[in-house]
């Protein structure tokens, strides 16, 4: 019978091919992650093939949850070498360095169910701010905010971010005018909703339009302060995990018409992201 990652015992490895295909990544990336001192294969085969086993693919899976909190390499690197069990720790390999990268993990865990339920809220209330406008009814203000307060994630955003992206965020939006959020809200929803169309007319991600449509976004979301590159081009690795989210989020890809449709989102950033940023 072929072996599997179903079949493997602990003591198996991947291929750095079977890798990239199961995270959703490519093996140049993982060779890039090698050079950088990020994540060095577990052995290299007679034949130049890099594999990894089990505690490899932990460590991977850490790298892609920092990525997608939009943390660049440098500072991936930093979190994982100062975690008791890195490549630089003696334990890393025993029971310690096994417990400490599952407290890690738990602690990665714990943010993304934090995130998660703030973005349902989110889209829950621009949602309600869409039925209320298409209805001709009267928008209200607590309604259309469920979800937009910052401070509950202060000293999250400050530890990530500084507190000076978390100040600038935050007065950003407290010094809206209710104008001025609800014309941001309709660009919102009007850039998903261009999204969604072009994905449903079956649009080629790196075509032109689907580019465009790229630039946009990270215009967009350039335009918020507090943001990995706010003000300027947003970090490259903070546009392209927010595409993975996209995916993996049902409630959020059904902003762009459901999975395919964040799909198609998820692929035009990406090539935006490797083009421009």
């Amino acid at each position: 019978m072929p072996t599997t990652s179903a079949t493997r015992g602990r003591s198996a490895d991947w291929s750095i091919q079977e890798v990239a295909r199961l995270a959703g990544t490519t093996s140049r990336t993982l060779r890039h992650y090698d050079a950088v001192g990020l994540l060095p294969p577990t052995r290299v085969a007679a034949n130049g093939y890099r594999h990894y086993d089990a505690d490899a693919l932990v460590r991977l899976q850490r790298i892609l949850l920092l990525r997608d909190l939009g943390l660049g390499l440098p500072a991936i690197r930093e979190a994982l070498d100062g975690t008791p069990g890195g490549p630089g720790d003696g334990t890393a390999s025993g029971t310690a360095g096994r417990d400490a990268q599952v407290r890690a993990l738990r602690g990665h865990l714990e943010w993304l169910r934090a995130e998660r339920q703030r973005l349902a809220r989110q889209i829950a209330s621009v949602e309600r701010t869409i039925t209320t406008m298409e209805g001709g009814g009267e928008l209200m203000a607590d309604d259309m905010f469920d979800g937009f307060d910052h401070t509950q994630y202060k000293d999250e955003v400050e530890d990530r971010w500084g507190k000076d992206a978390y100040a600038r965020g935050d007065a950003w939006w407290r010094e809206m005018s209710d104008d001025d959020r609800a014309t941001w809200l309709a660009r919102t929803r009007e850039l998903g909703e261009d999204w969604a169309a072009a994905a449903a007319r079956g649009v080629d991600p790196e075509s032109e339009e689907a580019q465009a449509l790229a630039r946009r976004h990270v215009e967009w979301l350039g335009g918020i302060p507090g943001t990995p590159g706010a003000g300027a081009a947003p970090v490259k690795e903070y546009v392209v995990g927010l595409g993975e989210m996209y995916v993996a989020d049902e409630r959020f890809a059904k902003s762009y018409g459901g999975v395919e449709g964040a799909t198609f989102v998820r692929d035009a950033l990406r090539a935006y992201a490797d083009a421009h940023l």
